[in-house]
């Protein structure tokens, strides 16, 4: 997956995105950024697409449109227009493209792009993950695969461990396990109790037992984020996942601090280490701010030392390895799905120069002119006092 290009599909007018180790992708509400990667995410997982919704007997007798309104949500087809062209590498994507042709067979293909949906609370919203078929036909496939992928981890991975958080085998690093605790749980233990005959999440801390429902919303935003890294990060060879090789996280940074966002930053780079490629949608300038910042020190070819500094955590080996192999080895592109006059163009920002004339470029999306309009407007009042 190197490259694609996109004509008229929903909003977005023109496309033209060059993948890195990390992309992101920043733009405001509705300008396409979630049919753009859920687009990509048809494309490369369609057989695996095709036979989960085979498995869950949803029928769309080899007709595209039905297809689009499975995947997309019900009522979406017509984002996919008479003049809707894509190019993926350098395979043409047409509306055929999803009808199985004679004697195609795909029951043997694993799913190879892992999606964490912005929605994700919704999968657990009462503390515990739904099955896919608890959904109606209105909720995007992204979702309801995503909701049985935590189901199917908590019964039969890490559920039977007593504690969800933290966990005594270790499946992420523990310096980023006690950075979660830190920004995030404050030393409360995540744990699965049985509920009216449901295993549910409960968090036990200063002595209450506390529901789902009432943990801070930046604790029930990250929970599902948390599982996901289970899974992608567990150490025992597990066939479903063999052959994973992308990761999408669709605003990672709901309902977090900074600080917490900081480690969700972390948690990103121990994945690019373990040489997954990843997508990420958002709406926070931090993490701009650390790709501005990543940019430079790369192109200084400065000690891994300095990542360090910029996260102000202690200095361990396996986090020196960590930021070495990410420092030396890993590319971040930015882009930009720019709004004008319903149509949206997609902008390659990836300088992040704040000096550019390029307006896109230097407000980085615009994730940074409203600060920068307020640091001109309180220096031209401040200088008049």
């Amino acid at each position: 997956m190197k490259n694609i290009k996109i004509k008229s599909l929903g909003p977005i007018e023109n496309a033209d995105v060059n993948f890195g180790d990390l992309t992101l992708l920043v733009g405001p509400q509705a300008s396409g950024k979630s049919i753009f990667i859920q687009m990509l995410k048809l494309i490369v997982d369609k057989k695996h697409i095709r036979k989960t919704l085979e498995q869950y007997n949803f029928v769309w007798s080899k007709d595209s449109d039905k297809l689009l309104d499975l995947f997309f949500g019900d009522g979406m087809h017509g984002i996919w227009k008479e003049q809707t062209e894509i190019l993926y590498d350098t395979e043409i994507i047409d509306k055929d493209y999803w009808i199985p042709k004679q004697g195609e067979k795909y029951r043997s293909f694993e799913e190879l792009m892992f999606y964490i949906p912005a929605q994700r609370i919704l999968s657990i919203a009462d503390g515990r993950p739904k099955y896919f078929t608890e959904f109606d036909e209105s909720v995007p496939y992204v979702l309801r695969y995503f909701s049985e992928t935590l189901r199917q981890l908590m019964q039969t991975e890490i559920g039977t461990e007593g504690s969800i958080f933290p966990l005594s085998r270790l499946r992420i690093k523990a310096s980023l396990q006690n950075s979660f605790n830190e920004s995030i749980f404050h030393n409360g233990k995540i744990v699965l109790k049985n509920i009216s005959g449901q295993r549910k999440l409960r968090m036990q801390i200063n002595g209450l037992d506390i529901p789902f429902m009432t943990w801070s919303a930046g604790q029930k935003e990250f929970m599902p984020l948390l599982l996901s890294f289970y899974w992608l990060c567990t150490s025992a060879k597990i066939s479903r996942r063999d052959e994973i090789k992308y990761v999408v996280i669709e605003e990672p940074e709901m309902g977090l601090h900074p600080q917490a966002i900081k480690s969700v930053i972390l948690q990103i780079i121990d994945l690019l280490s373990r040489d997954y490629k990843v997508i990420v949608s958002t709406h926070s300038p931090v993490f701009l701010e650390f790709t501005w910042a990543f940019n430079l020190l790369k192109q200084s070819k400065v000690s891994s030392d300095s990542l360090f500094e910029l996260f102000d955590i202690k200095r361990t080996t396996p986090t020196k390895r960590l930021f070495e192999n990410v420092i030396e080895n890993k590319t971040i592109n930015t882009y930009f799905f720019d709004r004008e006059n319903d149509k949206v163009n997609v902008k390659d920002i990836s300088s992040l120069d704040a000096g550019s004339e390029n307006e896109s470029i230097s407000n980085w999306g615009g994730l940074s002119e409203f600060s920068g309009r307020a640091a001109d407007i309180v220096s031209k009042y401040y200088s008049e006092d």
